[in-house]
């Protein structure tokens, strides 16, 4: 599909050359890679300073949407990552960052706190998806009743949709006042969102089959302890062949009693008709050492979901152990082998969003960005690089998660 890359000039930069680009559109959907405050040298603005890194970044989100002719009014979901170690209140983060949105834009939102980011001094990343109209009409979007699950602050939605995308703010597991549900127990907060996720997609019509793509924020360490109870509580809500799914650890959560967020993206008819999608599981990947409904691709109408892509074998162990740059190939030789089975290519990807096992500091940032843009020719996908201090199973230190698009089948 014909795409528009943007690159608006004196833009950001890394310190190293890749064929990333900031911002793709590609039919009605509109992706930008995280966006930081950083000079066009890769040297860090405003070190320290959350307000004003935030007030920066959704700046640079506009200059993007400018160079692809659209604005922040046509912004449909923010996911959000912010250095936290338990002093920020997210609730007053998201504020902020909606202070600096115009009047009457309302996308949802997902607010993810991180120990660190990429440079020393860096606090927030923000990457974007937005869509208009290809004749360039603003498309019309209607919003989830605010009074499902824990209010978000102004002006973001628990729920948006957009033509036929349904874009699901991530779910926590409180009540309307801010008390912590089913304190200490993952798998029944994994429910209670599960079931938030749940009444947001029915204000649309839409049901758990109609889901394209779901992911886990889980409070955890490395370790199938961690991952398998969440994992199979919210798996339960899907019949098979089930969503693309990622899923990924994170040391704690601004509350430290919630222990999973998880967000949602569906795909309904314009006519509120379900959409038919086809899934696909190549014989030489991996899988998870216990069963799952999720299928490593998914395409429906001109849509490519995959499922965040890692180093493991087919019982869940890691290949490759701790070497960066070799699971990175490996996860980027996964994609291939699932765009391959959908009809696609590495050229049709529009989005790439990478977590990876990494300190504060461009050393392991640059032991992998390089390496997965090397898969790209220029001009590149938008994309996001987040450090954590581990993933979901041991000695498996990066996963990579791919939206595409191609002309329907």
């Amino acid at each position: 599909m014909k795409k528009q890359h943007c690159w608006p000039q004196g833009h950001w930069n890394w310190p190293i050359n890749v064929s990333h680009k900031h911002g793709v559109r590609c039919g009605e959907m509109i992706w930008i890679g995280g966006q930081v405050d950083l000079t066009p040298e890769g040297v860090v603005c405003n070190k320290g300073d959350l307000a004003t890194q935030t007030k920066n970044v959704v700046a640079n989100i506009d200059k993007v949407l400018a160079g692809l002719d659209c604005d922040l009014q046509d912004l449909v979901t923010l996911l959000c990552f912010y250095v936290n170690d338990g002093s920020v209140d997210e609730a007053g983060f998201l504020a902020m960052v909606g202070s600096h949105l115009p009047e009457g834009c309302r996308p949802t939102v997902n607010a993810v706190p991180v120990p660190w980011l990429a440079y020393d001094g860096m606090l927030v990343e923000i990457e974007a998806y937005a869509m208009r109209r290809e004749n360039g009409e603003r498309l019309p979007r209607t919003h989830a009743p605010d009074n499902i699950g824990h209010p978000l602050p102004k002006p973001f939605v628990q729920g948006l949709r957009a033509g036929k995308m349904i874009f699901v703010s991530a779910q926590y597991p409180l009540d309307a006042a801010g008390k912590t549900l089913h304190k200490g127990d993952i798998a029944a907060q994994s429910r209670q969102v599960m079931e938030q996720a749940g009444k947001v997609l029915a204000s649309f019509g839409a049901v758990f089959d109609d889901t394209v793509k779901v992911n886990r924020w889980y409070a955890g360490n490395v370790g199938i302890d961690d991952f398998e109870p969440a994992a199979l509580a919210c798996a339960a809500h899907f019949n098979e062949p089930g969503p693309a799914a990622t899923g990924i650890p994170v040391p704690r959560h601004a509350n430290d009693e919630v222990l999973i967020k998880i967000s949602v993206v569906a795909m309904l008819g314009e006519d509120g008709q379900h959409l038919p999608r086809r899934h696909v599981w190549p014989d030489s990947l991996w899988d998870w050492h216990v069963h799952l409904p999720y299928k490593h691709g998914l395409k429906c109408e001109e849509m490519i979901f995959l499922g965040g892509q890692v180093s493991l074998n087919k019982k869940g162990e890691a290949v490759h152990p701790d070497d960066l740059t070799a699971q990175t190939h490996q996860a980027m030789v996964h994609i291939g082998t699932i765009l391959k089975e959908l009809g696609a290519d590495y050229e049709d990807v529009c989005k790439v969003t990478t977590v990876y096992k990494g300190d504060c500091g461009p050393e392991a940032l640059n032991a992998n960005l390089p390496t997965r843009a090397s898969y790209f020719a220029d001009p590149g996908p938008a994309t996001t690089g987040i450090p954590l201090p581990t993933l979901s199973y041991p000695s498996m230190i990066v996963e990579i998660d791919v939206f595409a698009m191609k002309e329907k089948d």
